[in-house]
């Protein structure tokens, strides 16, 4: 398997090159997760989403939001809902550079799907980033792989839905959205546990996969 630049770490206090774009799954990530969520109403954002979105912002990285959408092929949403939701999360966390949405289902061959790469490819190219620039932040081992394949670099966020060997697995793990984004502001983060004050096996602890969506 060729070497991900990311995967070696530099010295302490060697320059990181810059990341160019910050891209976001959107349900468990970005806002609470409601399965097949038709309703604007129904939006809200999950802990330190706004405060990490505006670190981004002001040092000038762009953001983007990548999310499937299943429930479109399933017939339990419709497009115009998927929109009118979409429009509500960037109401209130955006605005966002970059908006891609994969309404295919998983047997559909989609090559947008996660953990297929190409939304996180094309939300790349709309904001002229260089994939391999780019950190895609999600919740599940889906969101990883896809920014694997696509050569981006993937942070997990664990959540109630997470499986634990997703988490074993991930290359990157942060306790919680805000931490995630601030180990990318000077560059690519470096080590797996992307650390904060709590203690390892508190914060990155997870129970049972709940309410996850096929």
């Amino acid at each position: 398997m060729q070497e991900h630049p990311w995967s070696r770490h530099p010295a302490e206090g060697t320059p990181r090159s810059p990341v160019e774009a910050v891209l976001f799954d959107r349900d468990g990530t970005l806002v609470h997760d409601v399965p097949y969520n038709a309703d604007p109403a129904l939006v809200r954002p999950v802990d330190g989403a706004r405060e990490a979105l505006a670190l981004l912002r002001e040092r000038g990285i762009r953001t983007g939001v990548v999310t499937n959408q299943s429930g479109i092929a399933r017939g339990l949403l419709t497009d115009a809902d998927v929109r009118r939701v979409n429009a509500r999360v960037d109401e209130l966390l955006g605005p966002f550079d970059v908006w891609a949405v994969c309404p295919h289902g998983p047997d559909d061959g989609c090559p947008c799907r996660k953990p297929r790469p190409g939304m996180i490819l094309w939300a790349a190219g709309r904001v002229r980033a260089d994939p391999a620039a780019c950190v895609l932040i999600g919740d599940i081992g889906a969101d990883a792989e896809a920014a694997r394949r696509a050569g981006a670099h993937g942070i997990l966020v664990p959540n109630d839905v997470t499986r634990p060997e997703e988490t074993a697995a991930a290359e990157h793990v942060a306790p919680d959205l805000l931490t995630a984004v601030r180990a990318v502001l000077a560059g690519p983060p470096r080590g797996r546990v992307l650390a904060d004050e709590r203690p390892v096996l508190e914060a990155y602890a997870t129970g049972p996969a709940r309410g996850r969506r096929p």
